[in-house]
């Protein structure tokens, strides 16, 4: 042993691993920084969620009552802002650090310091974004697109704002390398792409979008930012900018930020439904062409958010041709999960009521995008209450559903204890019906004319907004549940076997060919 190694092993004798604290804090530990992601996220996502129910406190009645309308569109923007890159981003993240070097049979995720770091931010920048609610002028009001020149007026939180969007996607793309050289660098001998469990395939493609989009938004943002206090005039007509421009940038990097925010759920559903239908995957390899051509899809159907602002006739008609097509791979998707349980031994435990609720929501959701994909109709639907009831359906029973239904199905490996099986199925079930609730009504109102993003609206939608607001309250607090599931389940419990989900022996993986046998620190099965 070198004298350098020698003095660093004796270091490492005299002060032990790190306790309390500042074990998470110096962790690099691919399970802890999994667990810190899933916490943050699950802070994140009530605090999220009480912005939603400010919105939908105000909305309760027509007419201003519970606060000023500038304070309303900032919580539209806040609410958007923290669920996507505050809840649902770090969410899969955790989940991805967790499970990807257990289902590749890797010791730990490739840059393990580099994971520390990606996740420390997250929290600095969140900070800096909610601290804007306490600033003069309070806190950004131009939507979570931030839309020039609309986002350029107001007091000094844009700066802010910008800083912490940059701070979160610095995160999002050390995490994504990460993740890509974690799965090309760390499977196991014999384990092939093609054997890779898809929840490592679906990662593997979001990395990528993540990596070549999140500079798009930086561009963007930053952009703003040289507008409003630099003197430039990207998106200035009186400087010679295009306020449309902004617009197009932007989506470039939305639209396949929406699949981002998708593709890990598809991962997870895929793990899901195999393992309590009790059959292999239906059709795997066409799930990994078919999660591929969604990708590479999305980046081409970007101006469908801008059917509204003039294009010529031919972009309209490539636009709409373009995100028609994107339901081709999503179909397959979903003709293959029906099949994976068509004459399985169907048993429905939490994780695959969340699955079979994802099944059903999400493709309400696909159908009510599709209507938004044809041209013509879309401009009658364009920034109506039924945009709002169509990315709520894809996003809350799409991302949080299999988020929530990933958290019972893999707790029994984190923790070593059993969940509460009978709150879990409340929880679910109570979730489902307030969810409906709060979100189809949606469709009607948006259908009669109602404008999205306002805080006083006409009498004639005001019965459908009242049953919404009521359905959000009742969704917000049946979340409750699942807190007390999770840490009731972290306390203690019934202790979890080595075959958790009885009677699913060698299909926990859903990979055509078994998984390595020391991927959860448990001796191998007798064969």
């Amino acid at each position: 042993m070198s004298t350098a190694a020698a003095e660093h092993h004796d270091h490492d004798d005299h002060h032990g691993p790190a306790k309390g604290w500042t074990r998470w804090l110096y962790t690099t530990n691919h399970k802890d920084i999994g667990t810190l992601y899933l916490l943050f996220a699950l802070v994140m996502f009530f605090i999220g969620g009480a912005m939603a129910l400010i919105i939908r406190a105000e909305l309760f009645q027509p007419g201003l009552q519970m606060v000023d309308p500038l304070f309303f569109n900032s919580m539209t923007t806040m609410h958007a802002l923290v669920m996507i890159f505050g809840v649902v981003m770090p969410a899969f993240v955790g989940l991805a650090n967790w499970m990807i070097p257990m289902m590749i049979g890797g010791p730990d995720m490739a840059l393990p310091r580099l994971n520390n770091w990606s996740f420390w931010i997250m929290p600095f920048a969140f900070l800096l974004l909610l601290s804007t609610l306490f600033m003069e002028g309070g806190g950004p009001a131009g939507g979570w697109t931030l839309y020039a020149p609309l986002s350029l007026q107001g007091g000094d939180n844009l700066a802010f704002v910008i800083f912490a969007i940059h701070f979160m996607g610095i995160s999002s793309v050390m995490g994504s390398i990460n993740i890509v050289a974690t799965i090309f660098n760390m499977r196991a001998p014999g384990m092939t792409l093609m054997k890779m469990p898809l929840f490592v395939w679906t990662w593997l493609i979001t990395a990528y979008l993540l990596i070549a989009v999140i500079p798009v938004l930086a561009g963007a943002v930053t952009m703003l930012l040289t507008d409003r206090y630099f003197g430039t005039s990207f998106f200035s007509a009186a400087g010679g900018g295009d306020p449309v421009m902004f617009q197009h940038i932007f989506w470039f990097f939305g639209h396949p930020e929406v699949y981002i925010l998708i593709l890990p759920a598809f991962g997870i559903i895929s793990s899901i439904i195999p393992t309590f239908a009790r059959k292999p995957l239906f059709g795997y390899a066409s799930m990994v062409y078919a999660t591929a051509s969604i990708a590479f899809l999305s980046f081409i159907v970007w101006a469908h958010h801008m059917f509204t602002v003039g294009m010529p006739l031919a972009g309209e008609m490539f636009f709409m041709f373009a995100t028609m097509m994107i339901s081709v791979p999503t179909g397959v998707k979903v003709f293959n999960w029906i099949a994976t349980m068509w004459r399985g031994s169907m048993t429905f435990e939490t994780p695959m009521l969340f699955a079979i609720g994802f099944l059903v929501m999400f493709t309400i959701g696909g159908l009510s995008g599709l209507m938004l994909a044809i041209t013509p109709a879309d401009i009658q639907y364009h920034d109506t209450y039924f945009v709002v009831a169509h990315f709520h359906y894809v996003l809350v029973p799409g991302a949080i559903y299999s988020i929530m239904a990933a958290t019972y199905y893999w707790m029994p490996k984190w923790t070593g204890n059993m969940y509460d099986e009978k709150w879990g199925k409340i929880h679910f079930w109570v979730s489902t019906i307030f969810l409906n609730v709060l979100f189809f009504p949606m469709h009607f109102v948006g259908l009669a004319g109602m404008p999205r993003r306002i805080p006083d609206y006409s009498m004639q939608f005001a019965d459908w907004n009242a049953v919404a607001t009521i359905g959000a309250f009742g969704f917000g607090f049946s979340q409750l549940i699942f807190v007390y599931v999770v840490l009731k389940c972290m306390k203690g419990g019934e202790k979890a076997t080595t075959e958790v989900w009885e009677g699913a022996d060698g299909l926990e993986w859903t990979v055509p060919s078994p998984a390595p046998y020391h991927t959860f620190e448990t001796p191998p099965p007798i064969r």
